[in-house]
């Protein structure tokens, strides 16, 4: 196919949804045959919307999509994949139980009678692998692959029902240098190969790096289409938020004081009997930001999860000013200053049907001030949650709109300015800035700096290598469950340093490591 003709347009679209919030409004966005064509564009901005009628999960109010020079409803995500359009979406849709094979034919399996013809499934895996140059391994279970590997599985699973234009949304939120690395030069061949992709990321180093054109986002218009040679980081930031945008947090060297929070030996076996956490000891001190990277799946997650009684360890113990916290109610947790901005903010972090002022007051209605006998005191909760959002800058209707109606970046807002203004000892922050956007980035980061240097103490857990180093004054690398590595200054380090630890292919002493625990 010319790389001059169009793939896909979506002409004139306009979504608006039954409550009268427009997502996009008279949006154009062309893609061209054999191209890397980024879309951009904060939180909210209506990009998310745009892909998803793209692949039939909505459909579009006004407007229309053209597929190859034919005019298309895309009624549904099967629609969409019969027209040639695979997506593989930010949280990997794949059964962890499972085979890398099986999860590629899943919902095609070849069959030998009543039963599915394996063998059948691992030649069709092998055969796309080495076609496309997606080497992964057939016959392990997708839970005990890396994260890399289950990015390919995903892609694989969209080449062989036959996309030939893929939407990547954020495709290397968890992915190492050397992983990212890894992926770019496979897209290449793709793209050399005549296959078109679309690809949806909020790191612009990787965008100039990796795409041909820019469709930029705001607001739920289109900003324009650039090529990406042509254009700078600081344009591309100030037309997706409308100012310049400093991404550089500056900060003052840190001076840790007494030890906040003691972790002591915690292990942890899950329920497929793969140990998850193996002997994990660290303190995170007063005014400091202790920073936990790892590629995902080392153990990370759990280790949240311990600390905030979303799980049990099987051993081990954590401290908060000396006092036990394994298996202490949240609200005890809470009593003691922890706060947590969770991973999956969604599920742990907010109630999306209730309101955003009901989400904010949650941890603190039981506060005097916003008490009057036996009734609440409305007037003290309002100016409570309204000075909350001005302060966090969140992008609301009112402090009577859903959560759930607010886009990812002002989601996020709301949970981080309940768990930051709450005077908290210790920050449990897990990817506090996944998946949204510049600005709202910006803002998150340099809050955690703000808190840190009040005398918070922080534990960051980022897959962004650049966020984890930049934010830190110390770091902790996971591998197989355990610290690889411990790095009391961070100012020196370097991303491939990095991506050799949390890949295991250097590990440190155990003396080196144990300085982690500030024990003299």
């Amino acid at each position: 196919m010319p790389q001059n003709e169009f793939v896909v347009q979506m002409v004139g679209i306009t979504k608006v949804y039954p409550n009268g919030i427009a997502a996009n409004r008279d949006v154009d966005f062309n893609v061209r045959g054999g191209e890397i064509h980024a879309l951009m564009g904060e939180n909210g901005a209506g990009k998310s919307t745009l892909m998803k009628m793209l692949f039939g999960l909505e459909q579009p109010t006004e407007g229309k999509i053209i597929v190859n020079g034919e005019t298309v409803h895309l009624t549904s995500p099967t629609v969409a994949i019969s027209k040639g359009i695979g997506m593989v979406h930010q949280h990997f849709m794949l059964v962890p139980s499972l085979t890398v094979a099986e999860n590629i034919v899943l919902g095609m399996a070849p069959t030998k009678g009543m039963f599915i013809d394996y063998k059948k499934a691992v030649e069709i895996t092998e055969e796309y692998s080495k076609r496309y140059n997606l080497p992964v391994e057939p016959d392990k279970r997708v839970m005990d692959i890396p994260v890399g590997m289950k990015q390919k599985v995903e892609i694989l699973k969209a080449l062989v029902r036959g996309a030939k234009i893929l939407i990547l949304d954020e495709p290397t939120a968890v992915l190492t240098t050397q992983e990212t690395e890894e992926l770019f030069r496979e897209l290449i061949h793709l793209k050399e190969q005549g296959y078109t992709i679309i690809f949806i990321s909020h790191k612009l180093n990787e965008i100039k790096q990796i795409t041909d054109r820019i469709t930029i986002m705001r607001a739920g218009k289109s900003m324009g289409v650039y090529n990406t040679a042509e254009i700078s980081k600081e344009e591309i930031s100030r037309l997706m938020v409308g100012r310049d945008v400093v991404l550089a947090v500056q900060k003052d060297k840190a001076e840790p004081k007494e030890t906040v929070l003691q972790v002591r030996g915690l292990t942890y076996t899950n329920e497929w009997n793969k140990k998850m956490l193996d002997g994990v000891s660290f303190s995170v001190r007063q005014g400091e930001i202790l920073g936990v990277a790892g590629v995902e799946g080392n153990g990370q997650g759990e280790l949240v999860e311990m600390l905030f009684n979303l799980n049990r360890p099987d051993s081990g113990s954590a401290t908060v000013n000396g006092q036990e916290i394994i298996g202490l109610p949240q609200d005890k947790l809470r009593a003691l200053g922890v706060s947590l901005i969770p991973e999956d903010r969604m599920t742990y972090g907010i109630a999306g049907a209730a309101t955003i002022e009901e989400n904010l007051i949650s941890d603190r209605i039981d506060q005097k001030r916003f008490n009057k006998g036996p009734f609440f005191n409305m007037k003290a909760i309002h100016a409570e949650s309204e000075q909350l959002i001005k302060d966090f800058a969140v992008l609301c209707k009112s402090h009577q709109q859903k959560v759930q109606m607010l886009s990812g970046g002002n989601i996020q807002k709301v949970v981080v300015a309940r768990e930051f203004s709450s005077n908290p000892k210790l920050i449990i922050a897990d990817q506090p800035t996944r998946g949204i956007d510049v600005g709202a980035t910006e803002f998150i980061r340099n809050k955690l700096v703000e808190l840190s240097r009040a005398g918070a103490a922080v534990l960051l857990v980022s897959a962004d290598l650049n966020e984890v180093m930049e934010l830190s004054d110390s770091l902790i690398v996971m591998c197989g469950g355990k610290i690889a590595a411990y790095f009391e200054d961070t100012s020196t380090l370097t991303d491939a340093v990095m991506g050799e630890y949390m890949l295991g292919l250097k590990s440190q002493s155990d003396e080196e490591i144990r300085r982690v625990c500030h024990e003299g």
